[in-house]
């Protein structure tokens, strides 16, 4: 398989508890680039929260952020895709949110420009914000900020299992399919982008429409639901061993922990001969 293209996720792949990119996986990705293979990443954060991780790399390719959609450049500043959601559907989902039995327990963030937006900061936000790198913004009436922009993705996350499994289930009887897409990077988050927005169509909007590459040119690498499609699109897929069993069955091959330095395993096995 002639690989010339390499995209990984953030959280769980190659960055774990210490939200760093350890050195094992630098050299490994740097080896892999000095081989002249392209390294991108795609991550359900914010762009400005990836930035850190793919200077961090040293990739010189577009960062496919928001679970693929943004992408943009950092080198060029360039926005190649932006596929936000349509502005009625963040506002029914906003309304169903803070309905009065979900109100107070369930933290909701709107992506407005690249900067992240709350009603009021919770804990659960405050632990977000730290680990995102970012500035939450509490403006009380998210509503009011779409009279005139649009949101990239619209996050609900709460600690409380059973609320995340409610929100799973209900969510989907209660909007129509075609409206948004949801899915999840950790089981405290459930996340709701634009139907036409997922890792796997920015991965491929890259590989074939900016480089050049067919899906067999791919190998990526990822942890949770959200990397699915991408997976699922790549030539060669990787799962992680810290991710859910069900991701597992839809790769080639599963890596170890993120822990363990799983993706540098996985590069070196397949790209480092």
């Amino acid at each position: 398989m002639d690989i010339k293209l390499l995209v990984v996720d953030i959280d769980g792949t190659i960055a774990g508890k210490s939200n760093q990119v350890s050195r094992r996986v630098r050299e490994v990705i740097e080896a892999v680039q000095n081989k002249g293979i392209g390294v991108a990443i795609a991550t359900g954060r914010m762009y400005c929260s990836a930035l850190p991780f793919h200077r961090s790399i040293g990739s010189h390719l577009p960062v496919l952020a928001y679970n693929g959609a943004w992408v943009q450049n950092p080198l060029t500043g360039e926005i190649h895709q932006h596929l936000p959601l349509d502005t009625p559907i963040a506002l029914q989902l906003l309304d169903y949110l803070e309905q009065p039995e979900l109100i107070d327990r369930v933290g909701v963030h709107f992506y407005v420009e690249d900067r992240l937006y709350v009603r009021k900061i919770l804990p659960e936000t405050e632990g977000y914000a730290t680990r995102s790198g970012v500035e939450a913004i509490a403006v009380g009436d998210l509503g009011h900020l779409l009279e005139e922009q649009v949101t990239t993705k619209v996050l609900a996350l709460c600690r409380d299992p059973e609320i995340m499994e409610f929100l799973k289930e209900d969510l989907p009887k209660r909007f129509p399919r075609d409206g948004f897409s949801v899915t999840q990077s950790n089981r405290t988050f459930l996340e709701a982008i634009s139907p036409q927005a997922n890792k796997g169509q920015a991965t491929r909007y890259l590989a074939e429409n900016i480089l050049g590459l067919e899906r067999s040119n791919v190998m990526a690498i990822g942890d949770n639901f959200n990397d699915a499609e991408m997976l699922q699109y790549a030539g060669l897929a990787v799962g992680m061993a810290n991710g859910p069993t069900r991701l597992q069955s839809l790769v080639d091959w599963v890596a170890p922990d993120v822990e363990e330095d799983g993706a540098a395993v996985a590069i070196e096995k397949f790209l480092l001969p």
